[in-house]
């Protein structure tokens, strides 16, 4: 009789695949509330190496961290009608405190616009104040009706800028800025996925925004998930809180403003890119272990060298993990890691020591070998690029080769529906056929220039729309 897989492969059912993986590798559970998540420690390995590579990268940027308030006034969402409007369904709205009605409901924070507004209005006296650029790492509530783990969820981590400059030019630039240089190149260059950095739609835009900046990236399936927005906010916030400045010609201006944000969804993004039927696959810049050496007996003399090597690679910058739990059969755990999807196995028995090797499973290509242990400290720093680099390429050959160019919205809808993107001339689309995608579940993901850049407007002339089914 065959062996049960430990995973339901992903040619059969990809979101049982997906449910499976997060719950077998260890990522999170669900929420005593519906739609919230419980992030395991494992899980919250990878968030807190996103939070490092990405606040290195906003920090750069000249962003400073500072932290708002949970509860929110519900008199604020009052100020800006689109984006009140935009957000008044996923409100969660706190209207009873210390056994009394309060004075004034409290909206539990969806975002933080209003709020930072608020403040902006008051902390910005002068051009010398500008341009003023914080960031935020928090969580926030939006009541989902229809939650998936780390997809969407009710409540879910998250970091969000917010800037106010004293030009248009300046809130474009930095709005664009953050979006190619933290956001694009962290995704690139760390969790090694392609992507497709574009400009939204009117009806896609963030409520409020007067631009919404994209990165859109292809699940293993083909569908396609927003994996982080900058917005150019314009001077729609700073009208409705009077944000103002001293120019240095002694004029009162409004500021312009930009928003930006990734969240967690992020971690469900690196699932369904990398994973395979054995699991999750962790790019080595990313992973929060990039190698594990396993003691495969309790052996003394085993135990030893595992702990030494484990010292030496660490001592040599490796982020690296001991297993010596002997008292677990050495099967269990090696799946167990390969399902968490660590970069390296370096696997130690009694013959291993007598012959000085050990036996170096690698989980990205697949394989295993012997390598001389007096080896690994030089080896796998070449090995973790090597790996790296494949993912991307994996991740970049599956939307090129399942992306058909197209000219009609019926053929955009058939190659949406069967797995895949399509691009067709925005000329040819339009928002009456943005309409009409949407009646098959398919939107515009993004418009994108002829050669592949983001375009400046809306309608500029050979704008081409991604279209695809998406989470």
């Amino acid at each position: 009789m065959a062996k049960a897989p430990v995973l339901t492969p992903r040619a059969d059912d990809f979101p049982r695949w997906y449910q499976d993986l997060i719950n077998k590798a260890e990522l999170a559970d669900n929420g005593p509330v519906r739609g919230t998540m419980v992030i395991r420690p494992y899980g919250y390995g990878l968030w807190e190496r996103m939070q490092q590579e990405m606040d290195a990268r906003i920090k750069e940027a000249g962003a400073q961290n500072a932290y708002f308030p949970l509860l929110i006034p519900q008199s604020y969402f009052t100020k800006e009608a689109e984006h009140v409007e935009g957000f008044a369904p996923e409100l969660a709205v706190v209207t009873h405190g210390g056994g009394k009605d309060l004075e004034e409901p409290a909206v539990v924070r969806p975002t933080s616009e209003m709020i930072i507004n608020d403040y902006f209005s008051k902390w910005v006296q002068s051009y010398r104040d500008l341009p003023l650029l914080i960031n935020q790492w928090a969580n926030v509530v939006r009541w989902e009706l229809r939650p998936r783990l780390f997809l969407r969820t009710t409540e879910f981590l998250w970091q969000e800028g917010h800037t106010a400059h004293a030009t248009f030019e300046d809130a474009r630039d930095f709005a664009a800025h953050i979006h190619r240089k933290v956001y694009e190149d962290f995704m690139v260059n760390v969790l090694a996925m392609d992507t497709v950095p574009g400009r939204k739609t009117v009806k896609e835009r963030f409520a409020g925004a007067i631009n919404t900046l994209t990165l859109e990236s292809m699940m293993g399936d083909g569908k396609a998930l927003q994996m982080a927005t900058s917005h150019e906010l314009g001077q729609n916030f700073a009208k409705a809180f009077n944000t103002q400045y001293l120019s240095k010609e002694g004029r009162q201006e409004l500021v312009w403003q930009t928003s930006w944000g990734s969240t967690t969804r992020m971690i469900g993004a690196l699932v369904m890119t990398h994973g395979d039927d054995n699991g999750l696959r962790v790019p080595p810049r990313l992973a929060p272990v990039q190698a594990v050496v396993l003691a495969i007996k309790g052996d003394d003399a085993v135990l030893a060298k595992v702990r030494e090597i484990g010292d030496q690679l660490r001592a040599a910058g490796v982020r690296v993990q001991v297993d010596d739990r002997t008292d677990t059969p050495f099967g269990r755990r090696a799946v167990d890691w390969e399902l968490k999807g660590v970069p390296v196995r370096i696997e130690i028995g009694p013959r291993d020591l007598e012959s000085n090797t050990a036996m170096l499973a690698r989980r990205i290509p697949g394989g295993k070998e012997p390598v001389a242990i007096d080896s690994l400290v030089r080896l796998l720093p070449t090995l973790f690029e090597e790996d790296q680099a494949l993912l991307l390429t994996q991740s970049r050959e599956r939307r090129e080769s399942r992306t058909s160019d197209v000219s009609t919205i019926e053929e955009a809808v058939e190659a949406a529906t069967a797995g895949g993107w399509a691009r067709i001339p925005w000329a040819t689309l339009g928002e009456e056929g943005e309409a009409k995608l949407a009646e098959h579940a398919v939107t515009v993901r993004c418009l994108v220039a002829e050669d592949g850049s983001v375009p400046d407007a809306d309608d500029a002339p050979g704008n081409v729309a991604i279209v695809a089914r998406a989470y």
